[in-house]
């Protein structure tokens, strides 16, 4: 059983770039009905439509997240709204509430479905309850480990397993979030999550009034003296809302509250593949197509490389290191990480070490002209990249041409068109879902 590469697609155009580097399935969502209910192509049932049909054709294939909580006012229109989608034939429905999984089952018995990592699957039990009412695949929840992915995975060889490999963290159980809906009343579970645990906060000193309550003290004052073993009371307060403050303790390392690092589990990809995981799953459907074209390249090297029988290459793990991060964690696949593959210094993003700087939109193999939609500024003498779906060829760049023919010293960004004279590439006359990299 070869285990499948599992790449998000927010967009058509994501969805292609996946394919092109590598994966083998992509997963997209109904707005209304999934956990990223922000608008997106699939909101017009034709891009969804589209989607599934391109995905077939390339006998790739093609899941739909309808994985929120759903209050009375969607369970009463869902059977409606779903009634077409499932006239394209998605491989599987990706879900997590009982009443919905219900409705599908009474209306569409035949129709896949796969438990999404809402459910919180985190033992054999469970995933047996759930194979007797038709499910085929269960997403297990992030909090497991290896050890207790193996002992499902022998207690239930009839349905497929799926596991998390990349991407965001959530401070909740598997996604199960109230922070959101406390702060701004938009509600992660019903897909409205405006990622509250990531804004920027500020400690202020803070003391106990004669009832008990801790309130923010003068911050133009000195901070008492304390040792380490003792905890400091603070109070947070979120940058765009003034005068709000919410208790904090702080020690001598800083205040920690609730920014996850970024999943990378690259480094267990061979071992989950050879324990039989049906399938490894990149998050980010709301990330652009480079990141998913990026994530999926990386990930393709690794199973395929797993599969062959061929040794982990760290490289891989420097590879992902381009993309813009929080800082790297392997999250709860094992207690005690190696330092080599865990960022203990900080939880804030990390700039990458390239610059996405252009597209490829056409490649002329006659006269060697590769063209680029420039996204962002390069110039003559830049380190650059060419990544490819076949391979990433470094280069310096040497001359630039504009849409006239005319030499430039630069590519000034912002759709910009220029040419780059490269012989001998293998792309096609539309540039071959290839991107171009600038070294920081």
């Amino acid at each position: 059983m070869a285990t499948e590469l599992l790449s998000p697609a927010g967009t058509l155009k994501s969805m292609r770039y996946a394919f092109a580097y590598g994966a083998d399935a992509v997963y997209a969502g109904q707005p209304r009905y999934s956990l990223r209910v922000r608008n997106n192509e699939f909101n017009k049932i034709e891009n969804l439509a589209l989607a599934v049909d391109e995905a077939h054709q390339q006998g790739k294939k093609f899941y739909l997240a309808s994985n929120l909580s759903p209050h009375n006012d969607k369970v009463r229109t869902y059977i409606r709204d779903l009634e077409p989608v499932i006239a394209m034939k998605p491989d599987a429905l990706i879900m997590a509430d009982p009443g919905l999984i219900m409705l599908v089952r009474e209306h569409w018995p035949d129709q896949p479905i796969h438990l999404s990592v809402q459910a919180n699957a985190v033992n054999y039990a469970t995933v047996k309850f759930w194979a007797k009412q038709g499910i085929e695949r269960v997403i297990l929840s992030r909090e497991l480990s290896i050890d207790e992915i193996i002992d499902i995975s022998q207690e239930c060889p009839e349905t497929e397993i799926e596991v998390f490999v990349h991407g965001a963290l959530c401070i909740a159980y598997s996604g199960r979030c109230l922070l959101s809906g406390y702060m701004t009343h938009r509600d992660s579970n019903q897909g409205a999550c405006t990622n509250s645990c990531r804004w920027e906060y500020n400690s202020h000193e803070a003391k106990e009034n004669e009832l008990g309550d801790l309130i923010a003290v003068d911050t133009s004052s000195q901070p008492q003296a304390w040792t380490p073993d003792e905890v400091q009371p603070v109070l947070l307060q979120e940058k765009s809302r003034p005068g709000e403050y919410m208790p904090a303790y702080e020690d001598e390392h800083g205040t920690y509250i609730m920014n996850s690092k970024d999943l990378r589990a690259v480094q267990h990809v061979e071992r989950l593949v050879k324990m039989g995981v049906h399938s490894l799953k990149i998050e980010g459907r709301t990330k652009s197509h480079y990141y998913v074209a990026r994530t999926a390249q990386v990930y393709r090297k690794a199973i395929d490389a797993a599969e062959a029988g061929i040794p982990f290459d760290m490289n891989l793990m420097r590879e992902l290191e381009h993309l813009a991060n929080r800082g790297y964690t392997e999250g709860f696949y094992r207690r005690h990480a190696p330092s080599e593959y865990q960022n203990y210094e900080k939880g804030v993003s990390n700039n990458p070490a390239q610059q996405f700087v252009g597209e490829a939109t056409g490649y002329d193999k006659t006269n060697g002209w590769l063209t680029i939609e420039a996204k962002n500024k390069f110039s003559q003498g830049d380190q650059v990249e060419l990544i490819t779906p076949k391979g990433n060829i470094p280069f310096v760049v040497g001359d630039i041409a504009n849409k006239k023919g005319q030499s430039v010293d630069s590519a000034p960004g912002s759709g910009h068109i220029v040419r780059l004279p490269l012989d001998g590439l293998d792309l096609g006359e539309d540039g071959g879902y290839a991107m171009l990299m600038r070294h920081l």
